[in-house]
């Protein structure tokens, strides 16, 4: 499942929330955290469980909710309901939950507690983990390898407040914590989210940013308006030219395997492990209509 754009939608907004599958992003997210104030996170979660459970309410994207980090069982109960296990989350009855976001991650313990939470009330959701603080960054390897982490997520505003950075165009003083996180989901082999571009009014600047983050080797990028999806989504989709080396490499490394080479060409080229992984990464994030 392609993860290239996640969209924050407001979890005290129902209209906002249900209009936010037409911005065609891979993953929409209804967040309890930083876009509802303290006072209103009862409301909340109550508008995020009615929306999850109208069986009309069922888009093509993942479905996620980011969790507060202060009280996820309170979160959980509010958005399922007590006695939710026998609901089928499938958007036909029930609340449907694909994915959960768990904001400020410092340790592997906190993933699987959440996990913990969500088996208790009878679900077995994605769980993204959202390394934004010095702690979380220095922890990302063991989060990314917790059994319950699906997703690595970097959060660099969070983090400059917390370290005492200046942030700046540039990003260069988070640029360390930005790969770090990309490698540390990369070696347990879960994906790894970019950070959110706050300026949702310069789409140059966004473009040029997840292109760098595609670079850094980042699958998605976060969204705080749905303008930013379309460029996102774009910037992480391999161009067809790519699909179709990627489809040839592998049509190739089939019949290479099928004579016992380890080693072989396409178009000249010599092909062995690592460009046959580059080219499965290209396949994984190619929409199945470019397939």
């Amino acid at each position: 499942m392609a993860r290239r754009s996640l969209l924050f939608s407001p979890g005290d907004s129902p209209d906002l929330m249900r209009k936010a599958p037409g911005a065609g992003a891979d993953v929409i997210c209804f967040d309890l955290e930083d876009a509802v104030a303290p006072g209103r996170k009862d409301e909340a979660r109550a508008a995020v469980r009615e929306v999850l459970a109208d069986p009309a309410f069922d888009p093509d994207a993942e479905v996620c909710v980011r969790l507060t980090a202060e009280s996820p069982a309170a979160d959980l109960d509010g958005v399922l309901g007590r006695g939710s296990e026998d609901g089928t989350g499938d958007g036909t009855g029930g609340v449907r939950l694909d994915a959960v976001m768990l904001p400020k991650v410092e340790a592997a313990d906190r993933v699987k507690r959440v996990a913990d939470l969500c088996a208790e009330r009878g679900r077995d959701p994605a769980v993204f983990a959202l390394v934004e603080t010095a702690a979380g960054v220095l922890s990302a390897q063991s989060i990314a390898a917790a059994d319950a982490t699906d997703a690595l997520v970097f959060g660099a505003e969070d983090l400059a407040a917390d370290v005492g950075a200046t942030r700046t165009d540039e990003g260069t003083e988070v640029l360390y914590a930005r790969e770090h996180v990309v490698l540390a989901a990369s070696a347990a082999a879960v994906d790894a989210i970019d950070t959110v571009y706050t300026d949702f009014s310069d789409e140059a600047g966004l473009r040029e940013d997840a292109a760098f983050a595609r670079r850094l080797g980042y699958d998605g990028k976060l969204a705080i308006h749905p303008a930013q999806v379309a460029p996102i989504t774009e910037a992480f989709t391999p161009d067809p030219e790519d699909v179709e080396w990627a489809e040839a490499v592998l049509d190739a490394r089939d019949e290479a395997e099928r004579e016992g080479r380890a080693v072989f060409r396409v178009d000249g080229e010599m092909i062995d492990a690592p460009l046959i992984a580059q080219a499965e990464r290209i396949l994984d994030r190619a929409p199945d209509g470019d397939r």
